[in-house]
């Protein structure tokens, strides 16, 4: 079985050899048959007809060409099917100089579109036939005149049966690389938007809880020396921002182990519920903020809960980084139709532009999770001063929406 394989890897990559000797096979058929004489006393007697020089000359000619049958495939037809014309003129007896032509049409279907295969094929099967019977030798109704269209008929049907099949298969590979290609694609796709939605959630985790930090150790150093319990208290708000922040933070990466990996601490989903909690964070910073909801105890996917929470979050982030001292916030939360609205406004002096200037990523990471839900976000400055976010959510996500974001 080895030898075979070798040798069917010898001929692949070197198609001219296995040309030669498909040629010399061809060849010593030829000979073989031009000698016997299937009709003898005692069945098929060799050498009772030996053939003529011009006969043999016509089968080496005829057997020569087909070494370039694949090169060029209507030039080896032309070429053969002229030696098989002259031999059914002239050949007596008769030499098998067709079969070269059998092959070399069978070639050409194999090679070619059918059209063509059709044209060539009914060209050759006349021209030969007609030769054979109008000037031939022998009689126009022999056997041997009729056999020329069945050889000729079977060499360009196999041929054509042959590139069909190389056809289907083709197309059978190429759909077979194409979707390899498009589970790729999708794969890599479904990467980058994990990798989005995971950048997206650490932003919103660590930006509202180091803002918060950051105002509180402000206050720290202000009052440090003159007012030690409001210190205290700032310090105390400090540690509970900071314990927030590595609770979230390990719930987050709690969601990206694997099955198999440790078991991580999880905490509740954030969410609408917890609206109250995070306003009171933001009021122990310095910012006021005044909750308003009438979304009447909605039971919202955990996509959406999730999204109006982040929301909220970063806009009262931003508000509370940008929008200056003296600043108030307003939250409200309204069930309108199928959707909710989340609405956040600040009356900052500082606030024009400030959640879209800062070179950050929050109006982004804003947009991305309303996008990914079907809704729609408005933002901007308010006139006479302040900022604006305006979400509406759809309480009904899409399909595939309802999976819980990292």
């Amino acid at each position: 079985m080895s030898t075979l394989r070798r040798a069917r890897y010898q001929f692949k990559a070197h198609p001219l050899t296995l040309d030669a000797v498909i040629a010399a096979a061809v060849l010593l058929c030829m000979i073989s048959s031009a000698f016997a004489a299937p009709d003898g006393d005692h069945g098929v007697d060799w050498g009772a007809r030996p053939p003529g020089v011009v006969s043999l000359l016509l089968m080496v000619l005829a057997a020569a060409a087909l070494v370039l049958r694949r090169r060029s495939a209507l030039a080896v037809l032309a070429a053969t099917g002229t030696f098989a014309l002259i031999e059914c003129v002239t050949g007596d007896p008769r030499a098998p100089v067709a079969m070269t032509t059998v092959i070399a049409l069978y070639t050409v279907a194999s090679t070619t579109d059918r059209a063509t295969t059709w044209r060539v094929g009914l060209l050759t099967m006349t021209v030969l036939t007609a030769a054979a019977m109008l000037a031939g030798p022998l009689p126009w109704y022999a056997q041997e005149n009729v056999a020329l269209v069945a050889w000729t008929g079977i060499g360009a049907t196999a041929g054509d049966a042959v590139r069909s099949h190389r056809a289907f298969v083709q197309a059978i590979r190429e759909r077979a690389e194409r979707a390899e290609r498009t589970r790729e694609e999708e794969a890599r796709r479904r990467v980058a938007e994990e990798r989005l939605r995971i950048a997206r959630e650490l932003h919103d985790v660590v930006a509202h809880h180091i803002a918060l930090v950051n105002v509180q150790a402000g206050v720290v150093a202000h009052v440090m020396d003159r007012r030690p319990d409001q210190a205290k208290e700032a310090l105390a708000h400090v540690r509970e921002a900071s314990r927030s922040a590595l609770d979230e933070l390990r719930a987050t990466v709690g969601l990206l182990r694997q099955s198999d990996d440790p078991a991580a601490p999880t905490e509740p989903a954030s969410g609408l519920g917890r609206l109250d909690e995070l306003a009171g964070t933001f009021r122990n910073a310095g910012l006021p903020v005044q909750v308003a909801r009438t979304d009447q105890d909605t039971e919202l996917p955990a996509a959406v809960d999730l999204a109006a929470y982040r929301i909220v979050q970063e806009a009262l982030t931003n508000a509370q980084k940008h929008a200056g001292t003296g600043a108030k916030a307003e939250v409200s939360v309204v069930r309108v139709g199928p959707n909710i609205e989340v609405t956040v406004l600040d009356d900052g002096a500082g606030a024009t532009g400030t959640t879209g200037t800062g070179g950050g990523h929050g109006l982004l990471g804003m947009r991305e999770r309303v996008t990914a839900l079907g809704g729609t976000l408005t933002t901007g400055p308010r006139y006479g001063g302040g900022f604006r976010v305006h979400a509406i959510l759809p309480v009904q996500t899409r399909a595939g929406a309802e999976r819980k974001p990292v």
